[in-house]
């Protein structure tokens, strides 16, 4: 994979892929710091920081931000995760040094007013309020802190309402002064722009910011117990969520794995849970499985909602489904159409320059390196039947598996 890398004496990493056949450019800053690297007291930091990032900076205020680039047909926007915290554009090439500038701006020279920290401290409690009225995203969450019970990772990104009612001023500052490491942050563009074009706007203002290193060290996780609860909400379905610790970033059976899930529960609605679930029996709209590296563990875990009359049903059949994948080894045929399926599903989301864009910036916070996509297609054309079928037996044992229900009050 061809792209260009710079590095910064503040070890700020800046790096380019030029696409000659778009008029877009997206770009954005990666940053190695997301809501598992907060204190108890500090749940929910991470994101409302990623909120802020747009109300105001030392030149401008939350009206100019935004409308600097959406004014021009621009888009700038911001999302946090449990290990990252980005903040990205898409505009047309020749708003590039504006782009590039804002994102520069709002994320080194953030001001934290004290007034829209209360503005934005109710959309916030909006904000969290709506998932809870969602059980599809509430049950993810809920199962975190079940599967990752007392660690940081078990915790919502959002926070509760008790920490997020208490952010001050200063405990932004503190808190991006205790995490921020400029090596561990990442700008990256994709689109059409040459690299020296791309430097000539942002080295000179990445060249500004001090080497900075951070003392905090994540904490691992580890000392997983499988557990089962069941609860009570005003709700009409049943949802349920099956899963447990998988493999992380750096273990080399990781795109097994992927290629597993995929056959089990991926995207596609030829996915086995789909086929039995919905197509077979019309227990669910939808079921999904996903797998989550992390930088230290993993995770996996199938997600459903059905009546709860056919709640067990449907349960018994993702457990049927599941047993299969770790008794019945794949047949020659089965194996190269999941391969090939998994392998145009990369690369049809290749396409997605806007998340390509961001990909590159978290594999360098990562991995030092960007996979190309033709490695990881051999990884996935070299991974044989017998292979598949040991990970199914270590991943998917469903004695080491959590168990999460919500049923109708």
């Amino acid at each position: 994979m061809q792209y260009n890398l710079k590095i910064l004496p503040n070890g700020i990493r800046i790096v380019h892929q030029e696409i000659t056949h778009t008029r877009i450019v997206h770009c954005g800053f990666i940053l190695n710091i997301g809501s598992r690297d907060e204190s108890k007291e500090d749940e929910g930091i991470a994101h409302f920081w990623e909120h802020m990032a747009f109300k105001g900076t030392k030149k401008r205020k939350a009206y100019h931000i935004i409308n600097r680039l959406e004014s021009l047909g621009g888009e700038l926007n911001a999302y946090t995760t449990k290990e990252k915290i980005c903040f990205y554009s898409s505009t047309l090439k020749e708003h590039y040094p504006k782009a590039a500038e804002l994102l520069f701006d709002i994320t080194f020279n953030s001001t934290f007013p004290k007034k829209q920290i209360e503005k934005e401290r109710q959309v916030i409690l909006e904000e969290m309020a709506m998932y809870r009225d969602s059980p599809d995203d509430s049950i993810q969450d809920d199962f975190d802190a079940l599967v990752f019970e007392g660690h940081a990772l078990g915790r919502n990104i959002l926070g509760t309402e008790e920490t997020v009612g208490q952010f001050t001023q200063e405990d932004f500052f503190e808190f991006i002064s205790s995490r921020l490491d400029t090596t561990q942050i990442v700008f990256s563009v994709i689109g059409n722009i040459s690299f020296t074009k791309v430097l000539q706007k942002i080295e000179g203002l990445l060249s500004e910011i001090p080497l900075k290193r951070s003392l905090y060290v994540r904490s691992g996780f580890s000392n997983y117990e499988s557990k089962t609860k069941m609860v009570m909400k005003e709700i009409t379905q049943a949802h349920c969520a099956i899963g447990k610790p998988a493999y992380s970033l750096y273990d080399p059976r990781r795109f097994q794995l992927y290629l597993l899930n995929n056959i089990l529960g991926g995207p596609s609605m030829n996915s086995r849970l789909n086929m039995a679930l919905r197509e077979k029996h019309g227990y669910v709209y939808s079921v999904e499985s996903h797998y989550q590296a992390y930088s230290d563990t993993g995770f996996v875990g199938v997600f459903f909602g059905t009546e709860q009359k056919t709640a067990n049903r449907a349960r018994k059949l993702v457990l049927k489904e599941i047993e299969k994948l770790r008794t019945q080894k794949l047949g020659s045929l089965q194996l190269h159409m999941a391969k090939e399926q998994a392998i145009g599903q990369m690369a049809m989301a290749e396409e997605n320059y806007a998340a390509l864009m961001l990909v590159f910036g978290k594999n360098l916070l990562d991995k030092g390196k960007i996979d190309s996509l033709d490695s990881i297609f051999d990884i996935i054309r070299n991974t044989s039947a017998e292979a598949l079928l040991d990970i199914a037996n270590e991943v998917f044992d469903p004695n080491q598996m959590s168990y999460l229900t919500y049923l109708p009050a």
